[in-house]
């Protein structure tokens, strides 16, 4: 079964860098970012599940592990996860499948880890990511179903907004 949600997606961007060079982890937990070469895909489902819970992520669900390997195994599309105290306490994708236009295609947190200052540098952590690639542009979108904070975020670190779109989303009952 299945049910409806509607949303409003926001889309961002940046044309330029922004300069986040005081943007630190958090003092009080022990984190290490590495990125994930190849990324099995089970990794990379409980990161999206783990994080999207009650976010109603569910585009990257719908797909066969075979086509989902695909896009994060694409050699323009990296992961990056984040670790605090040696457990994954969020993760960022960046698809530069488009030189030009980098997107960030995922963004999150941990529930354990939110509101302890990981959400801001891990961002930071991203957009640096991103625009190592020599991109035109670094863009993102989030919406209405996303944590409450995420778009005040987004601008605080730089990007604009530039478009916004109302949309129905069919969800499983069980999202």
């Amino acid at each position: 079964m299945t049910r409806t949600i509607d949303t409003v997606v926001t889309f961002l961007e940046m044309t330029e860098q922004p300069s986040l060079v005081d943007i630190h982890p958090p003092v009080n937990l022990k984190v290490a970012l590495m990125r994930a070469e190849e990324i099995p895909v089970h990794f990379y489902r409980y990161l999206y599940d783990t994080v999207g819970t009650g976010l109603y992520w569910i585009d990257r669900k719908v797909l066969s592990d075979e086509a989902l390997a695909n896009i994060i195994h694409d050699e323009n599309v990296e992961v990056f996860v984040a670790y605090g105290h040696g457990v994954p306490a969020g993760f960022f994708e960046i698809d530069a499948r488009k030189p030009e236009e980098v997107w960030l295609a995922y963004f999150g947190i941990v529930p354990d880890f939110q509101g302890q200052g990981v959400g801001k540098w891990l961002l930071a952590e991203a957009i640096g990511t991103a625009w190592a690639k020599g991109p035109e542009r670094v863009r993102v979108e989030t919406c209405t179903l996303d944590h409450p904070r995420a778009l005040a975020l987004y601008q605080r670190m730089g990007f604009v907004p530039y478009a916004q779109e109302d949309k129905t989303m069919e969800v499983p009952d069980t999202a």
